[in-house]
């Protein structure tokens, strides 16, 4: 990608109105000090001391995080969060982020805050190593006047908007934001022309058609194929869903990079960058979501937009003890 051309698309971030749909999560990282181990008089078990909490916005907060620093202009989260502390953290966490609208966001009695509690063994000299995590989830299904809360909210933001991501986070469908009723409005959304896209932990076999960002796994179970690492075989199998969903289909491929699939027959295949030390997969998923949508809300080609993402991936995995972002100069160091 040529430098004019790069700036040509990321100098319209700015300007852009993303609606993020899905499950907001708190990802609260607890620094331990290696050096002030204890045993507990007690119980006789290990003790680990905490010196530093850093809360930061996470699951579909992550995303937001990534749009945020390209610098998107306007960002509409809609989800929730419970009323207890963890709500509190995250609702302040995604209020403190530039560009970001929080009229579709709320609190609600009738959920808990979905929370990844990660804590970090901390040695000098050596990278944070994340111990077991600490998770706190919903396991019954989203209430209903929940849900009409968030249907309400999410018709309202996307009013105006150039494009809405929607992230399925939960390990029981119809546990989080992104339920069956949800679904339908996405896809009724995407009918009327406004270019959404989905990403689902559980995959997207219930999903209307929307653009689809999927791995080679989630791509195989969906086609009905035999999973493959090929790449001529996963860009095959996208041309096929891409034409049968008449929406556009991006498949990640780890360290072989992403490949895309349109329904007029393209298809590319983008490398990953190069690997430049010790590296942290985790958020990188996210961050190549959010490349891919401010890139074509901002008027991208296939290629352009998955080539951002990579670049966006390989900053964020050399990012580590952290959920990392790229802004748009890490970007620009990488693809022009």
């Amino acid at each position: 990608m040529t430098s004019e051309r790069f700036s040509e698309i990321t100098t319209r971030f700015a300007g852009l109105t993303i609606v993020l749909a899905g499950d907001f999560c708190l990802d609260r990282y607890l620094e331990i000090d290696a050096e002030r181990a204890e045993i507990s008089i007690e119980t006789g078990l290990a003790v680990h001391n905490v010196t530093r909490v850093r809360p930061q916005p996470g699951g579909a907060g992550t995303i937001l995080n990534n749009l945020v620093a390209l610098g998107v202009g306007d960002i509409r989260p809609v989800g929730f969060a419970g009323e207890d502390g963890e709500g509190w953290e995250l609702e302040r966490a995604l209020m403190s982020k530039a560009g970001v609208s929080m009229n579709g966001f709320f609190r609600t009695s009738a959920r808990r805050t979905f929370t990844y509690t990660k804590p970090l063994m901390c040695r000098k000299g050596h990278p944070p190593e994340e111990l077991n995590r600490l998770d706190f989830k919903n396991w019954t299904p989203t209430p209903t006047e929940v849900e009409r809360a968030l249907l309400d909210r999410l018709m309202a933001a996307a009013e105006g908007a150039d494009g809405v991501f929607a992230l399925d986070q939960v390990d029981l469908p119809e546990t989080g934001v992104v339920t069956s009723a949800v679904r339908q409005v996405l896809g009724g959304l995407a009918r009327q022309g406004k270019l959404v896209l989905g990403d689902s932990r559980q995959g997207l076999h219930d999903w209307p058609p929307v653009l689809f960002k999927m791995n080679a796994r989630e791509l195989a179970a969906l086609s009905g194929d035999s999973a493959s690492v090929g790449v001529d075989i996963v860009l095959e199998q996208a041309l096929r869903l891409a034409g049968r969903n008449q929406q556009t289909v991006f498949v990640t491929l780890a360290e072989q990079g992403i490949v895309g699939a349109t329904p007029t027959g393209k298809a590319a295949h983008v490398p990953a960058f190069f690997v430049r030390g010790p590296i942290d997969i985790v958020g990188a998923g996210d961050a190549v979501a959010a490349n891919l949508t401010a890139a074509l809300a901002a008027g991208a080609g296939l290629e352009e937009s998955m080539e951002l993402a990579m670049a966006a991936a390989s900053v964020v995995i050399h990012q580590l003890g952290t959920t990392g972002t790229a802004g748009c100069q890490q970007l620009r160091e990488l693809v022009c």
